[in-house]
């Protein structure tokens, strides 16, 4: 994820960085930036940037009390998450 996220223009960067900031301090981020996925699994999230390129997706999962986990990133380029990067996801929770 982080050859993804230095391949991302600064403002992206700097935005994502302020998020996980945001996070990491506890706050709750809610739409349109962030917005639970608890349809794929409970505590998981995505966080929602956009550039001139179109719709780009940070992943995160909230363990209450211990972290937040950034899970996977990806470009968005339809309305559903492909099932490659959903399968990618729910593996990668199960590693949490």
């Amino acid at each position: 994820m982080e050859d993804f996220l230095a391949e991302m223009p600064r403002d992206i960067q700097l935005d994502f960085l302020d998020a996980v900031s945001k996070l990491t301090q506890g706050h709750l981020l809610s739409m349109p930036l962030s917005r639970g996925l608890s349809n794929i699994a409970s505590g998981l999230h995505e966080l929602r940037l956009k550039d001139r390129a179109g719709q780009i997706r940070f992943f995160y999962y909230i363990k209450r009390g211990e972290a937040v986990y950034m899970i996977h990133a990806m470009r968005k380029k339809t309305e559903q998450i492909p099932g490659k990067d959903k399968d990618l996801i729910l593996k990668r929770l199960r590693e949490v």
